[in-house]
């Protein structure tokens, strides 16, 4: 069987049993806002409405997090050890970015 047709029957099971007429705003468009022409960028707010946030927002977060700890740190050595951290966390999340990329292509 299909990743689609799974995917699909697992949507009509789900309408069958009434699990999407609570949704937050049912049977309303969808507020493009910003996002007006961004697939990607819609899809990121539903995930976060429903509590699931990318690995790239939360590579994200953690850069922040990590960029005030560097920014924090006195000393040769504990701010190389920080900047290691820091550019690993950004490498990943250029893997991450590129794996979307190639993923709508």
């Amino acid at each position: 069987m299909k990743f689609s047709e799974l995917a699909e029957r697992q949507i009509r099971k789900a309408q069958a049993e009434g699990q999407f007429d609570a949704l937050k705003g049912a049977g309303k468009p969808l507020d493009m806002g910003e996002a007006a022409g961004s697939a990607e960028a819609v899809g990121f707010r539903i995930m976060a409405e429903a509590g699931a946030l990318p690995r790239e927002i939360e590579l994200r977060k953690a850069i922040d997090v990590q960029a005030e700890v560097l920014r924090q740190t006195t000393g040769e050595a504990e701010r190389k050890r920080e900047m290691a951290k820091l550019a690993e966390l950004q490498q990943r999340l250029a893997v991450e970015e590129e794996a979307r990329r190639r993923f709508y292509r």
